[in-house]
């Protein structure tokens, strides 16, 4: 029996990249790189004597995890590896396929490798698999039967068992620039076989460099744009900016809300307005609302902003960010947008401090290490007659008779007396807190002086 029959058709073709990608495939799918030296971008790790390329020229491949967005060619190196190393290329479907479809594909690595050919079994989105698919992977990939590929646009720390990612190797792949997507769009204008070059297309210059610009370093979505804009024109058509804009219809925002890009994201708008950049603060808050994130986290986030990172130098800050969020569950999308916007805008341009944040993190600090401190007995409260004899509450000042409605007294346990938890800065309306603490702290002093006569 040949090895085609033992495996069937899809197996064997799908080693060689470019076999099932003839005939009424999408452009995309034919134009696929069949080489390295057909591969487009990528360096940092496909240039003579880069890692990655040495690794596949000394076919010591082994086990990898290419991470990367949408586009930047990671199915395309796979397959070309498994070519490279004559590898059968078996993929493997996390949506569609699991546990028992595993173990067949195991059964067929194992006869396989008894004939001398290794197996490269590549998982695209691998973040989507479960921990149980996972570590059904790790003997085998331990054991030699099978390289592993996994193709992920989230990040692998987040989403790949430890245990795998220790046996593999990470490259992360970056978006393809401009120049790259260039080389591919007229790749696929001058290519006979596989392109448009039977087309006769007349293309602006202006035409391509739109479609390089506005594809996110998407390889895929610049063939598919000039491939729609070639099927708008017709054969022989010419191809302006405007069908070029046509073709490229609504540009999707990328952004996963339960994946890194959504922690890069509102970590980039929590700086910007940490960082007193209004700009920054409305751009990101926008990329996120227009990628579908949930306003109203937004507005949890915002009001976390509002004291963290300005505190005291604007007590205002929170009322205008709680403020934002009320205004946004009253009036919902799109109007209560622009109530988050004007949040933002206010928190960016506010005097900032963190000096609440840290005394904060100084008092609980102190209080997980005290936690048994008793209460002094003068600031006690005493409801009953045996509290009161017992002293609770004795030689407490009421701080509204005196004359500046301040009493120098301790209201701290005595194991933390002159402890300083909060240090107000002297920015915003912290430096009439710090002006306000040194005269009551001058008051003290004065009351010190006079104990001691």
């Amino acid at each position: 029996m040949s090895e085609l029959e033992l495996f069937g058709d899809d197996d064997v073709a799908s080693a060689t990249p470019g076999v099932e990608e003839t005939g009424p495939a999408p452009l995309a799918a034919r134009l696929r790189p069949r080489t390295l030296d057909e591969f487009v971008g990528q360096e940092h790790l496909l240039a003579p004597g880069r890692a990655l390329r040495e690794l596949i020229e000394r076919d010591e491949v082994g086990s990898l995890i290419l991470w990367g967005p949408p586009g930047s060619g990671k199915t395309t190196l796979a397959r070309i590896i498994a070519a490279r190393t004559r590898s059968a290329f078996v993929p493997f479907s996390a949506v569609t396929e699991g546990i028992p479809r595993v173990r067949e594909l195991i059964r067929q690595a194992e006869a396989r490798l008894r004939t001398g050919r290794r197996t490269i079994l590549f998982c695209d989105e691998i973040h989507r698999f479960n921990k149980a698919q996972q570590d059904a992977f790790l003997p085998h990939v331990e054991a030699g039967t099978v390289s592993l590929i996994g193709a992920t646009t989230e990040n692998p720390s987040f989403e790949v068992i430890g245990a795998l990612l220790s046996r593999s190797r990470v490259f992360v792949l970056e978006p393809l620039r401009e120049d790259h997507l260039l080389i591919v769009l007229r790749r696929a204008l001058a290519d006979p076989e596989r392109g448009l070059a039977g087309w006769q297309l007349t293309v602006d210059d202006g035409a391509l460099a739109l479609i390089a610009r506005e594809s996110d370093g998407d390889a895929r979505r610049v063939l598919n744009a000039i491939e729609a804009a070639a099927n708008i024109v017709g054969v022989g058509g010419h191809i302006t900016a405007a069908i070029a804009k046509e073709a490229l219809q609504l540009r999707f925002a990328r952004y996963d809300k339960a994946g890194e890009e959504h922690y890069n994201l509102i970590s980039a708008l929590h700086k910007a307005v940490r960082g007193s950049d209004p700009q920054g603060a409305l751009y990101w808050l926008a990329r996120m609302l227009d990628g579908g994130e949930d306003p109203l986290y937004l507005a949890r986030r915002l009001v976390r902003m509002a004291v963290e990172d300005i505190g005291l130098a604007e007590p205002q800050a929170l009322s205008v960010a709680i403020a934002a969020r009320d205004a946004y569950h009253f009036l919902g999308s799109p109007e209560g947008d622009l109530a988050l916007a004007e949040a933002a805008v206010y928190l960016a341009t506010a005097p900032k401090s963190n000096r609440l944040y840290l005394a904060m993190g100084r008092a609980s600090e102190a209080a997980r290490a005290t936690p048994a401190e008793p209460v002094p007995l003068h600031i006690r409260n005493a409801p009953t007659k045996l509290m009161d004899q017992m002293g609770y509450g004795h030689g407490y000042g009421y701080a509204f008779d005196a004359e500046e409605h301040y009493l120098p007294q301790e209201y701290l346990p005595e194991r933390l007396r002159g402890e300083t938890f909060y240090r107000p800065s002297e920015f915003g309306f912290e430096k009439r807190i710090a002006e306000r603490l040194a005269w009551w702290e001058e008051l003290k002093r004065k009351s010190r002086e006079e104990e001691g006569k």
